[in-house]
């Protein structure tokens, strides 16, 4: 489970063999939270308010980078 970045204090992590679609795990503390690369949410756990907005703007301004990684790490799971 490799660390891509540390955004003032939140992990943003992608996993070898993961689900669909393709996400990050922003990890925070005891919080976590799923955020989809292609659509900019989450779909599934949680983040407090200011650490949500800070992952989903990191996610954002590094989306293609963040889905060319997902998709090196899981090549049979998702293809856009």
């Amino acid at each position: 489970m490799p660390t891509l970045k540390i955004v003032r204090g939140i992990k943003i992590d992608c996993y070898y063999g993961d689900h669909p679609p393709p996400h990050v795990h922003a990890i925070y503390g005891e919080f976590e939270a799923l955020i989809e690369i292609d659509y900019l949410s989450i779909y599934g756990g949680y983040l407090p308010c200011r650490q949500e907005k800070i992952a989903i703007s990191f996610v954002k301004e590094n989306q293609e980078k963040l889905l060319t990684i997902f998709n090196k790490m899981n090549p049979r799971k998702y293809r856009k």
